[in-house]
């Protein structure tokens, strides 16, 4: 398993929080997805060789914000 914490800029509420986490967590291979708004971050735990990270990134993209 592969742990990454994200930086991801435009969160400000429960929404972000639950579009991210969802959105995010139903990916196959991601096992664990955590939000914290109060620091823009985004940890994530998942299998490198279900998905890649570059498909996290651009889910989260996908939903409006940015990833660093």
């Amino acid at each position: 398993m592969e742990k990454v914490t994200l930086n991801v800029q435009g969160m400000s509420c429960g929404h972000c929080v639950n579009s991210i986490e969802g959105n995010v967590g139903e990916l196959n291979g991601v096992s664990k997805v955590n939000v914290h708004l109060e620091n823009g971050t985004v940890d994530v735990e998942f299998n490198e060789n279900e998905v890649t990270l570059d498909k996290i990134k651009e889910t989260i993209d996908d939903q409006g914000y940015d990833v660093n």
